[in-house]
């Protein structure tokens, strides 16, 4: 289906503009190119991606030639006979998606060059792309992955290496252990994010960076939406750039732990795997948007995977079961992938409760008995403030959380 039924009157900085078959539409410069099934549509003025079918690629292509909407909806009915074709609602379609410029020579959106203004601030266009491919190449790419072969037999052959959850306890202060861990974490967030930057910068192409959150965990963002213009071989590449660079990270700690077992600074290199270690399964848990998620959904090519493998969960959970002939005309061709990734869903599910059991349940449970401890005896001066201290950085980071939470809903409205 390409679109609905009625004439449509859009509304435009004070101006009413009457679509009809008759109008005359004047589209901003789009940049084409195929994709695994679909096609990408890009937006160059406001950086803006958008995934189109065949039809929806070749009615554009139409307009562009300045063909009438009438002329370009027999045309398509042709091609298409069996599809339901509006070029009205098509057009309206469009509009709100900020691609469309002019409607019989009325400009209708005068916002999206300010748009893009934004959209290319802080895009770290001053690195040069140089400095990208020197970390980001086929070479390299053989690199990370032998280097991840190499620590994962680094733990095999040395289990007492593996990472454990009194490994953030180094100082019997509880705000020095909270900041030590929380300034090594944030250190490798930045470094993973900038493994992101460094991957999209080596296609010289731009890159934001934000906060958020993932569950309990306030975390960078890199905004790789530019990525849309590369090969999806080549996204890839940029999803897995953070997670790349860790493995350097890990290969050296875990060498260094192995040379130099009783250097003081071992501690440190306990809390650097440790942190890499739970970020790495959290990457699994894909009923989060990690990088690995987005490999997953790269892959496939099913660009709405979180979201359609909730839906085929709750269908399976309801009441009134659906059919399976309903489920493949809900879900066209991407049915059996969305059913491996709703297996995955619950996995990840099941994979936080483990890693909560293991690491994170206990290291709350070590430290706040410990606090309480101090608090039950001020006679000690140093490890009361202490305690009180480190209630004070707790609620500091859950106001944060917060804050974050509220605000990223705020954003999705």
């Amino acid at each position: 289906m390409l679109a609905l039924q009625h004439p449509i009157f859009i509304s435009r900085g004070g101006l009413t503009l009457k679509v009809s078959l008759q109008s005359k539409i004047t589209l901003y410069p789009l940049s084409i190119q195929k994709d695994k099934k679909n096609y990408i549509v890009e937006e160059p003025i406001s950086g803006d991606f958008f995934e189109m079918p065949q039809i929806s690629v070749d009615a554009i292509q139409r307009l562009e030639k300045g063909e009438d909407l009438a002329d370009v909806e027999k045309a398509i009915k042709e091609s298409y006979p069996d599809e339901e074709v509006d070029i009205i609602e098509f057009v309206e379609q469009l509009v709100e998606l900020g691609l469309v410029q002019a409607v019989d020579g009325e400009p209708i959106n005068r916002e999206i060059e300010r748009a893009n203004s934004r959209s290319r601030a802080g895009g770290f266009e001053w690195i040069p792309s140089w400095v990208g491919r020197l970390f980001f190449n086929r070479m390299m790419g053989k690199v990370y992955l032998l280097l991840l072969v190499l620590n994962i037999f680094i733990f095999v052959l040395n289990p007492e290496l593996f990472p454990h959850y009194m490994d953030i306890f180094l100082f019997d202060s509880m705000v020095m252990n909270m900041l030590i861990y929380l300034l090594i974490s944030l250190a490798l967030i930045i470094i993973h994010e900038f493994g992101h930057i460094l991957a999209i910068r080596s296609y010289d192409l731009p890159a934001k960076l934000s906060i958020g959150n993932r569950l309990i965990f306030i975390v960078f963002e890199t905004d790789l939406t530019s990525a849309w213009k590369l090969d999806p071989k080549k996204r890839n590449i940029l999803y897995l750039a953070g997670m790349s660079i860790e493995q350097i990270i890990v290969f050296v700690s875990l060498g260094l732990m192995l040379v130099f077992p009783d250097a003081n600074f071992v501690g440190i290199l306990s809390i650097i795997v440790l942190d890499i270690f739970i970020k790495t399964m959290y990457q699994c848990c894909f009923y989060m948007k990690t990088d690995v998620y987005y490999v997953v959904e790269n892959v496939t090519g099913c660009y709405n995977l979180m979201e359609s493998g909730t839906e085929y969960l709750r269908s399976i959970f309801k009441k009134q079961r659906v059919s399976w002939n309903e489920k493949q005309k809900i879900f066209q061709d991407n049915l059996n992938v969305i059913r491996m990734y709703s297996v995955f869903y619950i996995v990840g599910v099941f994979l936080t409760l483990l890693l909560a059991t293991i690491y994170f349940l206990p290291q709350l449970y070590y430290a706040y008995t410990t606090i309480f401890s101090k608090i039950q005896n001020p006679h000690n001066s140093a490890a009361f403030w202490d305690a009180v201290a480190f209630l004070v950085q707790t609620i500091f980071i859950i106001g944060l959380l917060i804050y974050l939470m509220r605000k990223r809903r705020l954003d999705d409205k």
